[in-house]
């Protein structure tokens, strides 16, 4: 199934999450929520660490506090949600995707090469949850739920855009492109080889 016109503007994404992903997801509940949870808490503690290693970059400290707290409101909501279904929250489980993403940050090299793909990586993983989050708010059987899901993806977006801005604000906006085209083509190969899993947020 071909991602519609304005979710490839907005993502850039080139591999759509398999349909049958939402159905699957609407059997684990329970799970989906869980590791949706501890997404929203590592985004949150990860925008803490860049603002620490980064705190000369005044722009980039000023741009990411709100969204610290911002993702931590996400995690006390999804916790909240949690609750009021009687559900709890699970362990967190080994993230196959993030860790495949790491795999492709330069580590040595330069430190602006370093920098941009923290940035880069970091609104991958914000556009394909925002790309999820656009299958659960239309493809959910429940209504509130959907909802629910429209609420988180409409901040993703937000999110990933500004990572996008922000490289482009200490990196040359010609190398950023060229860069980003490069971690789109590793990201759908990533997720080509993951297994389709409904309990999943990426």
């Amino acid at each position: 199934m071909e991602l519609s016109q304005d979710t490839k503007n907005i993502l850039g994404l080139q591999l759509p999450t398999d349909p049958r992903w939402v159905n699957l997801a609407e059997m684990k509940l329970e799970d989906v929520l869980t590791d949706h949870a501890y997404c929203e808490q590592k985004a949150a503690t990860s925008c803490i660490s860049i603002i620490q290693k980064y705190s000369d970059k005044e722009e980039l400290v000023s741009e990411l506090a709100p969204i610290v707290t911002e993702e931590w409101g996400h995690f006390r909501l999804v916790l909240q949600e949690l609750k009021k279904r009687n559900l709890r929250l699970g362990k967190q489980r080994k993230d196959e995707y993030v860790n495949k993403l790491l795999e492709f940050q330069k580590k040595g090299g330069h430190p602006e090469d370093r920098f941009l793909d923290q940035m880069l990586t970091m609104a991958l993983i914000e556009a394909r949850s925002c790309e999820r989050f656009k299958r659960l708010s239309e493809g959910l059987e429940d209504e509130y739920m959907r909802n629910f899901y429209r609420r988180f993806m409409e901040s993703e977006a937000g999110h990933y855009t500004l990572f996008i801005e922000l490289a482009e604000t200490y990196v040359d906006p010609e190398k950023v492109r060229s860069r980003w085209k490069e971690w789109l083509a590793y990201e759908a190969e990533v997720m080509n080889g993951i297994e389709v899993r409904g309990d999943r947020i990426h």
